[in-house]
């Protein structure tokens, strides 16, 4: 298992644009990915899951990927996070 930390930095935090993108990168991958924040974590491949979540600026998320591609996984979503959020 991959994982990294990464504190939003969006101002309206993971709202449905980002959210889509995110699952849609995810969806790029066979390796399970999950998104944790605080108590609640959601399937970063499931929109509501994501959304779900609730996640705000300021809130520190951390992504975990953990299948055959973690490594790839982890490398596109850290660079996603860094661009978009």
């Amino acid at each position: 298992m991959k994982k990294f930390t990464y504190v939003i930095n969006d101002e309206l935090g993971i709202h449905a644009r980002p959210a889509g993108l995110l699952v849609k990168e995810s969806a790029k991958f066979t390796s399970n990915i999950t998104l944790k924040s605080g108590d609640k974590s959601g399937d970063a491949k499931r929109i509501f899951g994501v959304m779900g979540m609730g996640i705000k600026k300021g809130n520190e998320v951390t992504v975990e990927a953990d299948g055959a591609d973690e490594d790839a996984a982890i490398a596109a979503l850290e660079e996603f996070f860094k661009n978009n959020l």
